[in-house]
């Protein structure tokens, strides 16, 4: 701890901390960091040479000179060093986790806040054991509020990040099937989400959470403080989907106050349950209803999340940031709500799901016959769940060869796959 304090003094004398020797900021921090394909440790000397004001390694053969400092682990060090830095605010930490909808949450969250607050949130989805701690390294005396998103690949991620960053306001904005390779199955998944409800209970915190989802509901721990959102009229915040536009339009209400219709810059009904998350924090830390209307009716999506762009022939819909089971199946049945008669979907493989994944393809065939729309699928999954009704590529490029050779012209297109797909690559043939 002597060492940590001793340091922790050293990081207020550096311009921040960084990881990566491609964005060294001069007088930084910089910690070296392994992984299984590097060794940050080799990139010691460089750092100084290119400005680093202080260098953390990890094995002694790496040390420069006395502005190279040794200690045991320099992850666990980063951890460290974030949580000490946490703990000198007293600020409201909020966590968001969750299988869909943790970056699109967030960024609803932070402008519904930033219409109060001075807001400190993750940027893009920097959220694991890395992003968490460079996140939570980033407040400042300026900040009133924090926003850390954090994500989970396999148990305990989420109690890991909750240690360090120790939210006490969180969501989970819904239990699905997303990286089953890591939590083997639904339940899994469960029972690491559920490790914020613990963190933000010893905490002595506050939850925002979704009266319409029982897996959630049924596990709200003891003697803690809620609030609750959605269509249900027992919610606090109760919101209504009045048209899918395909923008979301919309109106809510709570117990003193109703909006009426609000016209949104998103798409997709499952945006719908994220707005309201927003506004129910809105209403957690007393912005007005009418700057929460400003917030959520001016934000506009980036980062292929749900975008929607125009071209001179065709409107796509663009969603290509990530896919699962439930995202997927969000993403296919608010494609089907909207009132277009010539609409297509373009649908990629959901990757990371294990020995489920032949089986989940198979059943996003069956919704898509279901719900009656027609289109394409992309990747050797969904080519080895066969419907002969759905013409399937097996990569991106055969369908970048296809489309070149074929046209649509004034259709709505639904762009959505797992980004290791890479289907925003089609974007630009319509």
């Amino acid at each position: 701890m002597k060492q940590l304090e001793k340091i922790y003094n050293l990081f207020y004398e550096t311009s921040g901390v960084c990881t990566d020797t491609r964005k060294i900021k001069k007088d930084c921090l910089f910690i070296c960091l392994k992984g299984d394909n590097y060794n940050g440790n080799e990139f010691a000397e460089n750092a100084i040479k290119q400005g680093a004001k202080y260098v953390i390694i990890d094995q002694i053969e790496y040390k420069v000179n006395d502005n190279t400092i040794l200690v045991d682990n320099a992850l666990l060090f980063l951890q460290n060093l974030a949580n000490f830095h946490r703990n000198k605010f007293k600020i409201p930490v909020i966590g968001i986790t969750g299988s869909n909808g943790k970056t699109s949450s967030k960024e609803l969250i932070k402008a519904v806040l930033a219409e109060k607050f001075n807001v400190l949130a993750t940027e893009g989805n920097l959220n694991n054991h890395i992003g968490v701690p460079l996140t939570l390294l980033k407040i400042e005396k300026s900040h009133e509020i924090a926003i850390i998103e954090m994500g989970a690949n396999k148990f305990k991620d989420i109690e890991e990040l909750s240690e360090i960053a120790r939210p006490n306001f969180g969501i989970i904005t819904n239990i699905g099937k997303a990286h089953l390779e890591g939590f083997i199955n639904f339940e899994g998944v469960l029972k690491t989400k559920l490790e914020l409800f613990q963190s933000i209970k010893k905490n002595q915190g506050k939850i925002i959470i979704n009266y319409n989802d029982l897996n959630l509901m049924n596990n709200i721990p003891e003697n803690v403080d809620i609030i609750t959102y959605g269509e249900n009229e027992k919610a606090d915040i109760i919101g209504k989907l009045i048209n899918l536009s395909p923008f979301i339009e919309m109106e809510w209400k709570s117990k003193n106050y109703s909006s009426g219709k609000i016209s949104t810059q998103m798409i997709g009904k499952y945006n719908f349950d994220n707005f309201l998350a927003a506004i129910s924090f809105g209403i957690c830390f007393g912005v007005s209803a009418e700057n929460i209307n400003k917030a959520i009716s001016e934000y506009t999506p980036t980062n292929n999340r749900s975008q929607i762009k125009k071209t001179e022939t065709n409107t796509i819909i663009l969603d290509c940031y990530n896919a699962n089971p439930s995202s997927m199946q969000s993403a296919l049945e608010s494609f089907a709500f909207i009132n277009n008669p010539n609409k297509r979907i373009i649908i990629g493989d959901m990757l990371e799901l294990g020995v489920e994944s032949d089986q989940e393809h198979k059943n996003i065939l069956n919704l898509i016959e279901k719900l009656e729309l027609e289109g394409y699928t992309v990747g050797s999954h969904f080519s080895k769940s066969k419907n002969e009704k759905y013409t399937n590529f097996k990569s991106t490029e055969e369908a970048i060869k296809y489309f070149t050779e074929n046209k649509m012209d004034n259709t709505l297109i639904l762009l959505k796959g797992s980004r290791g797909i890479g289907l925003e690559k089609l974007e630009n043939l319509f």
